[in-house]
């Protein structure tokens, strides 16, 4: 990527390091924080967890902006801004006024504004620390082009109009809501459901976000948006929310991945959106993400070597649900269907197929896992049937 390099640079000034391993980040973390503000971070991450309320996500960031504290907990998230910043410098393009929405400590928009020094920029973020943090940022490296402002635009305008509004991890911030079920555990389709898809940007606080910052945005202007939405559920309602307020699609959306230290990452999609036609368009796809040429060949696995409590196939992806439907001679020996506590349909099936055994499980919410062990095994899939039923939410 063309600003690969310079991002790179950029994150070791403020202090930020790439660990290829839980083990070596948290020894760090312990040999560079006194105990206490390792317990008091703890402390806030589980409330902030726990809850959806806005006091305890400010307490969190009020809390990790503190100078010795930033680098620490930054570094973890090291690939994720490698791997969206540079993505985002290099649609900035023509713009001359770009609001960096739910900025934090300003890392990504002092990048910004050191690479297009003849542009402006203003950052905004409804935690005071932050917006302290990112102020003191700017003063130190001599910037003169930008500006950030504390303000959540739930309770509050924001000022003047934007040739280009990013909002990367800022638009959802209920990263556990489930999103928007499909028709039944059978299919990935949604249906048009305006009241469900109201209900959705109420609680993700979607709603109120959107309208705001397109208000802020200028009749030629572009909005980049990256949020948690990979997964279906969560991806169709958000892309309904993005089309209804009149966004087209300038570009295919473009799926990240990166590691969180040791745990790898599937994000986004990044989208790059205008509000008229003559910017261009692409289609909006709604279909799942479908792993090309994700196929099952059931005799490779008759003398697959593993060990006797482990399956001699799994997959937790969407192709599991069409290789679940084209396994072989497939014989249904008990299966359950019903509708759960938070609203998914879910459906749990334990077969055969040929000389195997198989589970397969799925839900509306776009959850599908097929487990295939040989007969021997059996017991084991039995089992899990039952732990499915019985743990289910």
């Amino acid at each position: 990527m063309l600003y690969h390099d310079a991002f790179a640079d950029h994150l070791r000034e403020w202090g930020l390091r790439r660990f290829e391993s839980d083990q070596v980040y948290f020894q760090w973390q312990r040999e560079t924080l006194p105990a206490e503000d390792i317990t008091e971070l703890n402390r806030l991450v589980e409330r902030k967890r726990a809850s959806a309320a806005v006091g305890e996500e400010i307490a969190f960031y009020d809390f990790t902006a503190k100078s010795h504290i930033l680098p620490v907990l930054y570094s973890q998230h090291y690939d994720y801004y490698l791997a969206v910043g540079p993505l985002v410098a290099e649609r900035i393009g023509r713009a001359r006024s770009i609001l960096d929405f739910g900025c934090g400590v300003g890392l990504l928009t002092t990048f910004y504004a050191r690479q297009f020094q003849d542009r402006s920029f203003v950052g905004v973020d409804r935690s005071v620390a932050s917006v302290v943090a990112a102020q003191e940022r700017v003063a130190a490296l001599g910037l003169k082009n930008v500006r950030f402002e504390c303000l959540d635009v739930q309770q509050g305008f924001l000022t003047g109009t934007y040739d280009l509004i990013v909002a990367s991890h800022a638009l959802l911030q209920a990263e556990h809501d489930l999103g928007l079920p499909s028709l039944n555990w059978q299919t990935f389709e949604r249906g048009k459901d305006p009241v469900r898809q109201s209900a959705f940007e109420q609680r993700t606080g979607l709603s109120p976000r959107l309208d705001r910052l397109c208000a802020a945005l200028t009749p030629t202007g572009r909005f980049i948006a990256f949020e948690k939405t990979r997964q279906l559920a969560r991806r169709v309602p958000f892309q309904r929310a993005l089309a209804s307020r009149g966004l087209i699609l300038l570009e295919p959306p473009r799926p990240i991945r990166y590691l969180l230290v040791e745990e790898v990452t599937d994000d986004g999609p990044l989208y790059a959106l205008g509000l008229t036609p003559s910017q261009g368009g692409v289609a909006w796809d709604e279909s799942p993400e479908m792993d090309a040429g994700d196929t099952l060949d059931l005799s490779s696995l008759k003398h697959k070597a593993v060990p006797k409590d482990e399956p001699l196939y799994e997959n937790h992806r969407a192709s599991a649900q069409q290789i679940w439907k084209q396994l072989p001679g497939r014989h249904v020996l008990k299966e359950t269907t019903r509708q759960e506590p938070d609203g998914r349909q879910m459906h749990v099936e334990l077969g055969t197929t040929q000389d195997f055994t198989y589970l397969y499980c799925a839900n509306t919410f776009d959850q599908r896992q097929l487990v295939i062990m040989g007969p021997e095994q059996a017991s084991l899939l039995e089992q899990y049937y039952q732990e499915l039923l019985s743990n289910s939410p």
